[in-house]
């Protein structure tokens, strides 16, 4: 991508292109690649002399002093019309001048402007005017004169060297000592991916101070960076996690899938001719681990984990919408690698097949993150969650959008024992207070026997409020305040029971099961009349998990 803007340049300016527009925030490096374009008589014949100008500066040739009395935009465009050798005008900034939804463009400038590209254009001198600004503001009386011109961020390949060059340089220094080799470096350039050449190098440099030591580690503080794109775009959210998919109890199948293809965006995965995974689609019944598994598998990979909230997509005004999900994917693209978590996407994406009631905006909005997601090459792991799979439009589930539709369905009894073995770890580590609960065979056992049917989530809450029971008579934790609260719950897979058999009948043919094989051996699913067995704790009782007689 870096070696295009050079090539567009020289053709451009060979052929005589008048007005140029690039947006642009990187002013340094652009304007380096603009003088090194039409500076070298081997590109350009003949070669062009660059000048700029700036509020702050005025008009003056590259490298050389401004003229303070050429500082206001019409000035500058009279000393430009006054060159009479072969050149090349950087104009910086000159968008608050060509108006905005906010205000009308000046008219003077922009008149001015027209003049000077017919006065460009039919002059026997070449000479081209390039405009360079952070937002594109192209008003209607240029757009028939003014061609864009893209200018990319920095690759990696720019990156990795800025990276070695810094390196090099503090290690030289005796300020840094480093723990990489060329699959560390690789990881960090490709974290610091989606920013501009300043915050790449600030990025870096943050990770060098921070201990002295630079490590693939690291990577989670250049990423740190990222943050600030994502914060600016208003559409998206970062979502800081610490789960691991270690701490998500079962989905053994769904883990594995993840687990195989960490590392799928990097270098050596292209050696073997793989592209980059596009997604996944979770469907299932609430509550059994959707989207802690999208936190887990951006903790495991790495990555940046953002959150696209559908109600942010859609705006007021005429066109919001459409240019917000447009600004959600191109900052998604700019900080690839990373995770693109949609939750219940259904509820966002519901209408978006017809658009009825709201002018066609839900089926353009939807129709533009179909393409996107259909044509995408940049990073952008998709990891969407829906619970009423039947809302969402046939050709959101078709192949070639997501990788792999998985179902998650009620924990077998293996998976309840794993999910209460997690949480009675995870509290039991955190709050010594909760006592000296031993976590035997036979504790897991009773527990997911009493828990058949439930869900993730209520086994979960189950171990909370058991938790709770004795924060408040100030005691130790026993299995028979865990047992108490599951006699006391109701199940979803009760009080939603025809809803989840039409879930299963959906997903038997459709998805892909979750579960590893050896967890669903011998597992049928909870018939709709299933009630909890309750467990007479007169007969099963457990003083600080040691077994006692009744």
């Amino acid at each position: 991508m870096a070696e295009d803007f050079p090539v567009s340049l020289r053709r451009l300016v060979r052929a005589r292109f008048p007005l140029l527009s690039i947006s642009t925030a990187e002013e340094t490096r652009v304007l380096g690649s603009i003088a090194a374009v039409v500076g070298d008589g081997r590109q350009v014949t003949p070669q062009r002399r660059v000048f700029t100008w700036s509020t702050s500066a005025g008009f003056a040739a590259l490298g050389q002093p401004g003229n303070p009395d050429s500082r206001t935009p019409l000035a500058a465009l009279a000393a430009a019309a006054a060159l009479t050798m072969p050149s090349v005008v950087v104009m910086f900034d000159l968008h608050p001048w060509l108006g905005s939804n906010a205000a009308p463009p000046d008219t003077q400038v922009v008149r001015a402007i027209k003049d000077l590209v017919r006065f460009y254009k039919d002059g026997t001198v070449p000479r081209t005017l390039i405009l360079i600004s952070p937002v594109q503001n192209v008003p209607a009386e240029l757009e028939s004169l003014v061609t864009l011109l893209d200018f990319p961020l920095p690759d990696e390949t720019f990156l990795r060297d800025l990276l070695q060059r810094m390196i090099t340089r503090n290690t030289e220094a005796g300020a840094l000592q480093t723990d990489l080799g060329d699959d560390g470096v690789e990881r960090l350039a490709q974290a610091a991916t989606g920013l501009t050449a300043y915050e790449a190098e600030n990025a870096f440099a943050r990770a060098m101070v921070a201990d002295a030591h630079l490590t693939v580690d690291d990577v989670t503080v250049v990423a740190e960076e990222k943050r600030q794109i994502i914060r600016k775009s208003g559409v998206l959210e970062v979502i800081s996690s610490s789960v691991r998919l270690d701490d998500i109890g079962g989905l053994g199948n769904l883990k594995t899938w993840l687990t195989k293809r960490n590392g799928s965006w990097l270098g050596e995965a292209k050696a073997y001719g793989l592209p980059a995974p596009k997604g996944v689609l979770m469907t299932g019944v609430p509550g059994c681990g959707k989207s802690l598994t999208a936190k887990a598998m951006s903790s495991a990979w790495g990555l940046p984990l953002i959150r696209l909230d559908i109600g942010r997509i859609f705006g007021g005004l005429v066109g919001a919408s459409e240019q917000n999900i447009r600004t959600a994917i191109r900052t998604a693209e700019a900080v690839a690698p990373c995770v693109l978590w949609i939750d219940e996407i259904e509820k966002g994406f519901a209408a978006g097949a017809s658009g009825a009631g709201d002018s066609g905006t839900s089926a353009r909005v939807f129709g533009t993150f179909l393409s996107w997601m259909q044509e995408k090459t940049a990073s952008v792991f998709v990891m969407a969650t829906a619970n009423d799979i039947d809302l969402l439009p046939p050709e959101f589930l078709r192949k070639g959008r997501f990788d792999e539709i998985f179902f998650i369905d009620l924990p077998t009894r293996s998976e309840r024992r794993d999910i209460f073995r997690v949480h009675l770890v995870a509290r039991l580590a955190a709050g010594p207070a909760l006592g000296d609960l031993q976590i035997t065979e036979p504790v897991l056992d009773a527990l997911a026997d009493a828990t058949e049917g439930f869900s993730g989530a209520e086994i979960e809450q189950a171990v909370i409020s058991a938790c709770f029971d004795a924060f408040n008579e100030r005691r130790t934790l026993v299995t028979d305040d865990m047992l108490r609260e599951i006699g006391n719950t109701v199940p979803l897979s009760v009080t939603q029971a025809e809803e989840i058999t039409a879930l299963r009948n959906w997903a038997d043919v459709r998805a892909v099961a979750a579960s590893a094989a050896q967890d669903r051996e011998g597992y049928t699913t909870p018939p709709a009349e299933v009630v909890t067995p309750a467990i007479d704790p007169d007969t099963v009782r457990h003083r600080g998990g040691r077994p006692v007689d009744a």
